[in-house]
């Protein structure tokens, strides 16, 4: 294959689609940390120029880490549906950006070829798109879910209530989640990341708020953020309430070990909650991933952080979750250094998630060495509205107490929603309203009251 440009009367040449696409991706730190990134702006504009002459097919037969060495490589290939794929192979990347961003292009006939693009293919693309491309796109990609409401539909913008506590206090867990709930928040899930990893704290934290959630009549979910292995204790010896099972991927095989995971022990862990789990489905996954989080285990193979996050897109992909979450700037700034970038790579994930067929969602947020500002933060949660994601975060004065970084707080999402004529899930909204949080799409009498949910 003949990778070269010429820019300026300067020729360019690459060794590989790797390269390829690394030196294609717009600045990120996490890139020249790894040293793959490109060394000055005209490299990058030459990338890109090879890039959009690349073939879907040509990146099929390329994968950026090869079939032999790495489990999701091959679970890419062998589970790609081939009609699908058909139909989109003979596209160059230039072409297949064109087809995205053409009026004529609706949801419907994204999601027709969803099956039939590989991980690699979302992320050639999407470096070459700018950010209102990615939006645009983006924001046409519909992918309805549901367990104990749907999420996905057109006009709807959910929030998950984040209500962690230092000590896995499950009194002060209620009190945050009273509250989120009376804001409007908590349709995507009531997702709790504990303090202490095991399954009789996972499973007391879940029996609590499962209760509340029945008293109330709240048509949502929860789930605690342990590790899968402590879940699943959770739910086959203690048999608490779970309706959804969560755990972090990575985009390679060697990052998902770092994590403790492989594919067959989430195929296990799906099984599992389809067994066990109080959900009634049928997406019943939760999976949360970043950028960077491959090259922080030096599991990354040399690929750039964007084309490994679109693989785990393609990771969760299998198992149809309910939601799939990008922290998209809590890793810090060795991946991620700034606003702009932390920006960019929240529309980027959103785009390619999407795209691949999953329901995406972002926790907009920073850690406190990074350079990024209220206001960038707050720029990147409308942007994300706007493309059409599927849940925020929700938590009290927007900082998390436990994992101390800033992120989108209970007011943040009632505004977004009003800012951008969005509403609740279905089922979520007719629940507020009745509750008087809600009148209609204005904050009701009971707006903001934690006392209407009752302990």
């Amino acid at each position: 294959m003949r990778l070269r440009a010429t820019i300026r009367n300067v020729g360019y040449e690459f060794g590989s689609l790797r390269e390829v696409f690394a030196k294609a991706n717009p600045p990120k730190s996490g890139d020249q940390l790894a040293g793959i990134a490109a060394r000055d702006p005209v490299e990058r504009v030459a990338a890109r120029a090879v890039l959009a002459n690349v073939t879907l097919e040509q990146i099929r037969n390329n994968p950026v880490i090869p079939y032999e060495v790495d489990e999701l490589t091959r679970l890419f290939e062998h589970s790609l549906d081939e009609a699908a794929y058909s139909a989109v192979k003979h596209l160059t990347v230039g072409q297949f950006r064109e087809w995205l961003l053409d009026s004529k292009t609706d949801g419907h006939r994204i999601r027709s070829v969803s099956p039939g693009l590989t991980p690699e293919m979302a992320a050639a693309v999407c470096k070459l798109m700018t950010n209102l491309d990615l939006m645009t796109a983006g924001a046409k990609c519909l992918v309805v879910v549901r367990a104990n409401n749907t999420l996905g539909l057109p006009g709807r913008l959910s929030s998950r209530v984040q209500p962690n506590h230092p000590t896995d206090d499950v009194a002060g867990i209620l009190l945050s989640t009273r509250e989120g709930l009376s804001y409007g928040c908590g349709d995507a899930v009531i997702g709790v990341n504990p303090a202490t990893d095991t399954a009789e704290s996972t499973a007391e934290i879940l029996t609590a708020i499962d209760a509340v959630l029945k008293k109330n009549g709240c048509p949502t979910q929860h789930c605690v953020l342990s590790h899968v292995t402590v879940q699943m204790r959770a739910l086959s010896e203690l048999r608490c309430p779970m309706d959804l099972m969560f755990q972090s991927l990575s985009g390679s095989e060697a990052g998902n070990k770092a994590f403790g995971i492989s594919v067959g022990l989430i195929d296990e862990a799906a099984d599992m909650m389809k067994r066990l789990g109080s959900t009634r489905g049928p997406n019943r996954m939760y999976f949360e991933t970043g950028q960077g989080s491959a090259l922080s285990s030096a599991a990354h193979h040399g690929a750039d952080q964007v084309t490994l996050e679109a693989r785990c897109y393609g990771f969760a992909r299998r198992y149809d979750p309910f939601l799939v979450n990008t922290v998209v700037g809590f890793i810090g700034p060795e991946y991620l250094e700034d606003g702009p970038q932390i920006t960019r790579a929240g529309l980027e994930d959103h785009f390619m998630g999407k795209l691949l067929g999953i329901p995406m969602g972002c926790d907009a947020c920073f850690t406190y060495h990074a350079r990024m500002s209220q206001d960038e933060l707050e720029g990147l949660k409308v942007l994300l509205g706007a493309a059409g994601c599927t849940y925020l975060m929700s938590l009290p004065v927007g900082d998390d107490l436990m994992l101390n970084y800033p992120s989108t707080s209970f007011h943040d999402i009632p505004s977004v929603r009003r800012l951008l004529g969005k509403r609740p899930a279905p089922e979520f909204d007719a629940w507020l309203n009745e509750l008087g949080i809600l009148d209609g799409d204005q904050p009701g009498e009971r707006f903001g009251d934690p006392r209407v949910i009752r302990p």
